[in-house]
């Protein structure tokens, strides 16, 4: 019994160890010399460990400018989501009213239409508002999807139903019900997709690729990776610092929201009936 135990845990840390070597791959090339990228792929540790690559980062690029507008972006484009997705799942999960059930499975059907298909309707769409180059532009056509909707109405729908009657009971109205009693029950789902809906926008390419013009004004943290590839040669070891750095918000939002992440899945994620 202990040998089969210790054999599953060095079967997990060898996985473990699998999921984790390309991040620690970038590390280790982001302190490697310039020269040193390509010369022994297998060598982790360069010759030294050159930590001024990450300064360099910044000098090469207004990185730092790149970071706040994807904070930007992805936190005002998370809390839209969040409030969309939360209303709407609502309307699904607690209300009655003739069709509910046909416009949800139309709504979930849009989940099936890969973004590829609506960038062009999606960007005449913003050139008719005026809004091709700018935040709105980033923010607001993703975040309507079903989604989010759908994960929150699984779990509106596993609240009991009694809670909102005895709401009822005591005089609450719907707004009441929804903004005093579900909501504080639906943090643990609302982690999750406030998880998921951030790092969605931090690390989408295409989109602003196609909708931004400056990109020293308004590029995000994918747009400027791609400034390291230039007349001036690929810079690899600047690209694996500036793609560690980029991971820390994405780090620390996970971090601060592990235990709504873990809660969540497992009770919004498994509610469905």
């Amino acid at each position: 019994m202990r040998a089969s135990r210790v054999l599953s845990h060095i079967l997990l840390a060898g996985v473990a160890l699998a999921f984790l070597y390309p991040l620690l791959f970038a590390v280790a090339t982001a302190l490697k010399p310039p020269g040193e990228t390509f010369g022994s792929p297998t060598a982790l540790i360069g010759s030294e460990l050159r930590w001024r690559n990450f300064a360099e980062v910044f000098d090469y690029v207004p990185f730092e400018r790149y970071i706040g507008n994807g904070v930007l972006v992805s936190g005002v484009g998370t809390l839209v989501v969040l409030a969309a997705s939360a209303l709407s799942a609502y309307a699904f999960a607690a209300l009655r009213w003739r069709g509910r059930d046909g416009v949800f499975l139309v709504f979930l059907a849009t989940m099936m239409v890969p973004q590829e298909v609506l960038v062009v309707p999606m960007f005449l769409l913003m050139q008719a508002f005026g809004w091709v180059d700018s935040y709105q532009a980033l923010i607001f056509p993703w975040a309507f999807t079903a989604f989010g909707t759908f994960l929150l109405r699984q779990f509106f729908r596993s609240v009991p139903g009694e809670l909102r009657e005895a709401a009822r009971l005591d005089g609450a109205g719907e707004l009441r019900i929804f903004l005093g009693v579900m909501l504080p029950l639906a943090r643990p789902a609302l982690g999750v997709l406030a998880v998921f809906t951030f790092i969605g926008y931090w690390n989408s390419f295409l989109w602003p690729l196609i909708m931004i013009n400056d990109v020293n004004a308004r590029g995000t943290v994918p747009l400027g990776l791609q400034l390291f590839f230039g007349q001036n040669g690929n810079q690899w070891h600047l690209v694996m610092a500036a793609s560690v750095i980029s991971i820390l918000p994405t780090l620390l939002l996970l971090v601060a929201l592990q235990k709504h992440l873990v809660k969540g899945i497992a009770t919004a994620g498994l509610a469905g009936r």
